[in-house]
């Protein structure tokens, strides 16, 4: 698989890589033995980066990849977790206090003394602008609890926020083919300070799988129902804030230059990895075949023009109205 770096950070990963909020919570049960297969077959088919969060599950994602470490030795892979999103979500929570008690608690559900990299999960909007914030991160860097930090973040304008901020490895923003607004400013700015893209949400909460319809339902506990509009966390997590059938128009168009070497979620993968400045995409997967199907989009070809282009004109045609200016 084609390794990217993390400039900032001093290391290299895969260019697929594996979110595993689903081995955690809120997309339907999986269970401990499906999710060890899903971490399996990822690093098996050349993943090296692995993306988690203290919330999933409350800790149970993070404790399922600790298992995973001990289990396969750290297989060269890169651990990032992210934390903030236990607390009620005020400025004031975000403390070297608080820091340091949600990475130990991290680094004893990884079973690691130094934390690959740490994110703040999508914090409140004034936190990036406050100094004292990146001392305290820098503070974690210097005592070894991490070995980097970056953020998580719902706006382009937050993430513009952090980039310019020395210390920040990473910023993973969600970025796929029915969410473009990332492309103009953000991608470049990362690539010319160094900073890390972690491209998030890639498949639209399986929208751009190409698997579902009019007629799909979602389990209770999944996020793509009790979320769909919001209610729970921001709305652009689920379906990429895209209204559901507006979403399944635009995969409809998409649907006829997918081909029959590759699925559409490969197809909706690779046109993520061909965006200059993406150095990780991170998939989700309830099972081994979609965690390996998704390690295989590094492998097809890169979308020819004719393409990009078709994706750029179904994007601007359907989606853009409702989501560009949003986030």
């Amino acid at each position: 698989m084609e390794r990217r770096k993390f400039t900032r950070l001093g290391r290299d990963v895969g260019v697929v890589g594996l979110g595993a909020w689903q081995l955690g919570a809120d997309w339907g049960e999986v269970s401990e033995d499906a999710a060890l297969a899903v971490l399996n077959a990822a690093v098996d088919s050349g993943v090296t980066f692995l993306d988690t969060a203290d919330v999933y599950g409350d800790g149970r994602s993070e404790r399922l990849i600790g298992r995973f470490l001990r289990e396969r030795g750290d297989a060269g892979l890169t651990v990032a977790t992210k934390m903030g999103r236990r607390v009620e979500q005020t400025p004031e929570a975000y403390t070297l206090a608080n820091f340091r008690d949600w990475t130990d608690r991290s680094r004893k559900n990884l079973g690691v003394d130094t934390l690959d990299l740490v994110q703040l999960h999508c914090p409140p909007t004034p936190v990036f602008a406050d100094d004292a914030v990146f001392d305290a991160l820098d503070t974690l860097v210097a005592e070894e609890r991490v070995a980097g930090y970056g953020v998580s973040v719902e706006t382009c304008d937050e993430a513009l926020t952090a980039i310019a901020r020395p210390g920040v490895a990473s910023v993973q923003i969600i970025l796929n083919a029915v969410r473009h607004k990332p492309l103009e400013r953000v991608l470049p700015a990362a690539a010319e300070a160094g900073v890390g893209i972690i491209a998030r949400v890639p498949l639209a909460s399986g929208l751009l799988s190409g698997r579902y319809d009019e007629n799909t339902t979602f389990p209770a506990d999944d996020h793509r129902t009790y979320n769909r509009h919001g209610e729970s966390f921001d709305v652009g997590e689920t379906f990429s804030g895209v209204e559901y059938d507006r979403g399944l128009t635009a995969v409809r168009r998409l649907v006829p230059l997918v081909g029959p070497d590759r699925s559409v979620a490969q197809f909706a993968l690779r046109w993520i990895i061909d965006q200059p400045g993406v150095t990780v995409v991170i998939p989700g997967a309830r099972n081994a075949d979609q965690a390996l199907a998704n390690a295989q989009a590094a492998t097809v070809a890169p979308l020819t023009d004719a393409e990009l282009d078709a994706v750029r004109d179904t994007y601007d045609q359907v989606v853009r109205p409702q989501v560009h200016d949003r986030w």
